[in-house]
């Protein structure tokens, strides 16, 4: 783990050698969670404070650029990013859950998995039409939830201005998912 004492100077986004850092904080796991899958852990990203600043510093810029009025995180890792995406912006935070976990009265959109489907939801009143929104996630692979998260945003009126994330998985399909939708990633794998 780095020294996380005192500040750690900002990281300026698009450099090389930045993506190079951040890549080289993400720990790849063969066979996790099944045989040939090359599992990225951003876990060693995230205890680096400064891979994990620049990440942080990296997508608020991106969506400072969107003129967002709210930042969605995708559960779970979509909020370790998106929470702090959305104070350095001084905007509101709003939380996509799986089915069952929010409180309140909500809004849902199921959507298929490779084998069989799921759901997620976001609560029916933290959006209205006049929001702007990135969509913030850790990861895309297939583009399902992310996709799914975009389609619940659009269902309470507001915008999706872009989804954002920290990791993509360039040989899966989540282009053809979010087709129509701006998509900003800092670090790509282009073969699993």
């Amino acid at each position: 783990m780095s020294e996380s004492k005192g500040a750690v100077a900002p990281m300026k986004s698009g450099d090389p050698e930045v993506i190079s850092y951040l890549k080289n904080t993400i720990r790849n796991i063969q066979d996790f969670p099944r045989p040939g899958v090359v599992y990225r852990d951003i876990t060693p990203l995230l205890s680096d404070a400064r891979a994990f600043r620049g990440a942080v510093d990296m997508l608020a810029e991106f969506c400072r650029s969107k003129s967002p009025t709210c930042i969605v995180g995708i559960e779970s890792r979509g909020f370790i990013l998106g929470a702090p995406v959305a104070a350095a912006l001084n905007l509101g935070f709003a939380p996509v859950r799986k089915a069952g976990k929010l409180p309140f009265d909500t809004v849902s959109q199921s959507y298929q998995l490779e084998y069989g489907s799921d759901t997620v939801e976001m609560h029916r009143d933290v959006l209205t039409a006049s929001d702007r929104v990135v969509v913030v996630d850790d990861l895309l692979a297939t583009g399902g939830t992310a996709y799914a998260t975009c389609l619940l945003v659009e269902k309470l009126g507001a915008k999706v201005e872009a989804v954002a994330a920290l990791v993509d998985l360039a040989f899966l399909p989540w282009r053809e998912k979010l087709e129509g939708y701006e998509v900003k990633t800092l670090v790509s794998y282009d073969t699993e």
